[in-house]
């Protein structure tokens, strides 16, 4: 039951405004406890520690996002293995089970961090193909009340791990992988 599920709300310096406030939404409409914890402390001291190991391929000071200077795909990763970090620590804490986030389009081709998003015991959606959630969003929205906000449903997916991020900088359209993915 709802007492027996826990939202975390993870917000670093790309994650929008919208995003959060839809997961604070999800959660009052499921009767949930929402934490919030900003992986932005973190995310500067993992980048202070490595910075000099790093040398000239990570930014000083990435919150200034120099043109030409731009973080790799290391400092996105980094990112989500925080958020897995502090899932296992409250799971460890609290006897939570942690339930990871990635569905089958994502898993299959490799659009997810090890230790970061891959992270938890039990991978609900992991055969779920992307555009099948989306059905499925729409299905219990249709239930009754929405408890799955449309702008979730609507916005262009993104892991928000880079400024102006889309999942389509990387992959082709979901439509188009969950048709490959499922032959």
């Amino acid at each position: 039951g709802e007492d027996r599920v826990v939202g975390v709300v993870m917000p670093s310096r790309f994650s929008s405004r919208e995003t959060q406030d839809d997961a604070r939404t999800v959660a009052k409409a499921l009767g949930i406890r929402c934490e919030e914890l900003s992986i932005e402390p973190c995310f500067r001291a993992y980048l202070e520690t490595l910075k000099g190991v790093f040398g000239d391929r990570t930014p000083a000071r990435l919150q200034d996002r120099l043109p030409g200077r731009a973080p790799d795909v290391t400092e996105q990763n980094i990112q989500a293995r925080i958020r897995g970090n502090l899932l296992m620590a409250l799971s460890n804490k609290f006897g939570w089970l942690v339930l990871t986030t990635g569905n089958k389009s994502e898993t299959s081709v490799g659009y997810a961090t090890l230790y970061g998003d891959m992270a938890g015991g039990f991978a609900v959606i992991k055969d779920v193909p992307k555009t099948r959630v989306y059905e499925l969003c729409r299905w219990r929205n249709s239930q009754g009340e929405e408890v799955i906000p449309a702008s979730i449903i609507e916005r262009e997916p993104s892991a928000e791990l880079a400024p102006d991020q889309k999942d389509s900088d990387t992959l082709p359209p979901y439509e188009v992988l969950d048709r490959i993915i499922e032959d």
